[in-house]
């Protein structure tokens, strides 16, 4: 018995420790934390304690870490005055802070850079008096909800991105993620069910992918060429988690070319269970399609490290609202034939910071498995 747990966990040590580089940014292993919302940010700003929760996991190991969720400077972007903004120079001392810690602890870090859209509701803070905006006005149910996107208000958004991706190299960031999934803004031209514009965004794959491509290319304009830009992607959407963006390996590649070109660096391909095949007669997930389709690195994310995915444990009267510690074999056995570059871990982080230390040394009898309530504290 203590054989087989040496061996494997000599060889979660040698498959996730070696080092990972994509333009500037060197990453001293294959663990990457996932950004997850937490809301412990008053008025918007990073304060001692989210400084404390994000250098901590940089400390026990994680190579990189993707920040939570972050809003650009537009007025529709935000839906809680809870949630950090990037913009401000509060927020972005806040976050310059975060960075000089992560760093401190040997880690890297990106922020997730983000505008909700449709999903923020009527009279919401930070700006409650902001509409709704969405590229259709249209909910991500199909009903009316706020109004559709002028040209001003796209151009708005895009230098909105551009501003924030440079706020982000010239505070310390290490590269930058746009949030393009999850049925947010961005997403939200990406899928059909939501884009249902006639004019240059909105149409065939090709044209639902123009905002991106343009918000892509204008955040690689405002950073130097060796700052890495990552772009997060989904099938399924919040709330909505049987729809797809795109129906066949053809479809996807007709969206994530034009971002390539735009200059998307690096794919982050959101899915809730990582070892689900993404199309029918292969076995790779989103993030292994992704890696074949584009040539470009990938992260993996959904439910590395345990038994359940997020839905029964984040929504009551779901199912469990726990979920137990799971053997990552599935997910080494891919990384060793390259299907992905790095593996994005979510719950499992939140309830354990050292996780990737004790995945590391062989130390997974300790690890602490999810439960709900750790929700509700940033530790």
């Amino acid at each position: 018995m203590h054989v087989s747990i040496s061996r494997s966990a000599e060889r979660a040590a040698q498959v996730l420790s070696r080092p990972f580089t994509v333009g500037g940014l060197a990453v001293p292993n294959r663990i990457a934390m996932a950004p997850m919302t937490r809301m412990f940010s008053p008025g918007g700003v990073p304060n001692a304690q989210v400084v404390a929760y994000y250098a901590r996991r940089a400390a026990a190991g994680v190579g990189l870490i993707i920040t939570e969720g972050t809003y650009v400077d537009h007025p529709s972007a935000g839906l809680s005055d809870s949630v950090p903004r990037f913009y401000g120079e509060d927020a972005l001392a806040g976050w310059a802070e975060v960075v000089k810690q992560v760093h401190s602890a040997g880690g890297r870090i990106a922020p997730q850079i983000w505008h909700v859209g449709v999903s923020r509701a009527e009279g919401a803070p930070p700006y409650p008096e902001a509409p709704v905006l969405s590229p259709s006005g249209v909910g991500l149910d199909g009903r009316p909800i706020g109004r559709a996107m002028t040209q001003g208000d796209v151009d708005a958004v895009i230098a909105a991105f551009a501003d924030a991706a440079a706020a982000a190299e010239r505070i310390g960031f290490d590269g930058v993620e746009l949030h393009g999934a999850h049925g947010y803004l961005i997403d939200q031209f990406l899928w059909g069910g939501t884009n249902r514009r006639t004019d240059a965004y909105g149409g065939d794959p090709a044209s639902r992918v123009r905002f991106a491509a343009e918000l892509v290319a204008a955040c690689r304009k405002a950073v130097s060429a060796e700052f890495p830009i990552i772009f997060r992607t989904s099938q399924w959407k919040q709330d909505h988690y049987d729809v797809r963006m795109a129906e066949t390996p053809q479809e996807l590649e007709a969206l994530l070319t034009p971002l390539v070109e735009a200059g998307v660096d690096v794919f982050h391909s959101s899915t809730r269970r990582y070892w689900t095949p993404e199309f029918e007669g292969s076995d790779l997930n989103l993030a292994g399609w992704t890696k074949k389709l584009t040539g470009k690195p990938t992260i993996t994310v959904g439910s590395v490290g345990l038994n359940q995915d997020f839905l029964p444990t984040f929504v009551p009267g779901t199912g469990s609202e726990r979920a137990q510690v799971a053997d990552i074999e599935n997910l080494l056995d891919r990384l060793e034939r390259d299907e992905f570059d790095l593996v994005a871990i979510g719950r499992a982080l939140l309830a354990d910071p050292e996780w990737a230390e004790k995945v590391l040394t062989g130390r997974t009898d300790a690890l602490v498995p999810y439960a709900k309530e750790q929700l509700g504290t940033l530790h």
